[in-house]
């Protein structure tokens, strides 16, 4: 009697269950970006937002969550109830923050849905620079100890991450420059333009405009391919430089969500992503389209987050 009782209700329960994510979602989905409005992030945000609501007939709203580096926004998404009903577009800053004691929050606080961009960081001068190679610009750091200022971001941020990298994978002390901190690529830019800094690492399409006007150029890329839109511009690695980095943005939801909900919004995404309008708006916002279905996605932020403790180790942010 009991056995067939505990049957019967385990399979009401099942029932429920389904019935439930056959009919996710039937109410307003959230959508946290961790970073101000207007912002790359915040665009792609509500990109993939009107998108999912044309796909599903139910509203998706950006929220958006700032402050604390990323912090905040971040751990909302992670601390949100598991229910699929609270997403947030992670950025690469879930692999430092914590490492920096900005917040307990890690990679391990979330369930990976897709991956959509990634942004590799530029190596980019003055038009008028002596150096027409990035292996002529790091020969020149090495002999020079001290004389070269780099910018690009905030200390301890992606851009100087990325150059810190770089460096160390020729074996040139990241002390070897002075990083000249910004809030971000937009001033840098304007300290490079003026003769304040030396050179900057930023994407490519940060700085697309100076580029193609002549007044900067680019000597090299930290990617594994070179941009199809800057054709001309090589990787590190085609010159022999082991280190490639950049930036990047996906989907996630908090740990715990069910997998038939993941696979339900990683279809839908997936579908988004194989659409000219994801490839249209991408290519117009200059944002480089990389896209890893879950698994990939979370085995891939694992493997940033140890790159990057390694990094912030090296540049004296970590002891």
């Amino acid at each position: 009697m009991r056995r067939t009782l505990f049957i019967a209700l385990t399979g009401l329960f099942l029932l429920s269950s389904l019935s439930l994510l056959a009919a996710y979602p039937e109410k307003t989905v959230t959508i946290i970006c961790p970073w101000a409005a207007g912002g790359g992030t915040d665009r792609l945000a509500r990109f993939l937002a009107d998108q999912l609501q044309k796909e599903f007939g139910v509203p998706f709203v950006v929220v958006n969550k700032t402050g604390g580096g990323g912090a905040v926004g971040h751990g909302a998404g992670a601390y949100a109830k598991p229910d699929g009903y609270t997403l947030t577009l992670v950025t690469l800053e879930i692999a430092t923050m914590h490492w920096m004691g900005l917040t307990p929050i890690t990679y391990e606080n979330f369930e990976y849905i897709i991956q959509l961009n990634q942004d590799p960081s530029a190596v980019i001068v003055r038009a008028d620079a002596p150096w027409n190679s990035v292996t002529e610009l790091l020969v020149d750091i090495a002999l020079h100890p001290g004389k070269y200022k780099f910018s690009g971001s905030a200390a301890g941020t992606i851009w100087d991450l990325a150059r810190i990298g770089m460096l160390h994978a020729v074996g040139i002390p990241p002390d070897y420059v002075i990083w000249v901190p910004t809030k971000g690529a937009a001033p840098s830019i304007v300290e490079l333009l003026g003769g304040h800094v030396d050179v900057i690492t930023c994407s490519l399409p940060e700085a697309a405009s100076q580029i193609e006007a002549g007044k900067l150029k680019a000597l090299a890329i930290m990617a594994d391919k070179r941009d199809p839109r800057f054709p001309d511009v090589p990787t590190l690695k085609e010159l022999g430089i082991n280190w490639s980095a950049g930036t990047w943005r996906g989907l996630a939801a908090p740990k715990g969500t069910p997998k038939e909900i993941i696979n339900i919004l990683y279809e839908k995404c997936l579908k988004i992503a194989n659409s000219k309008e994801f490839k249209d708006f991408m290519n117009k916002n200059g944002f480089g389209i990389q896209i890893r279905n879950p698994e990939e996605f979370y085995n891939f932020v694992k493997e940033q987050d140890s790159v990057w403790k390694e990094i912030l180790k090296l540049g004296g942010y970590l002891k």
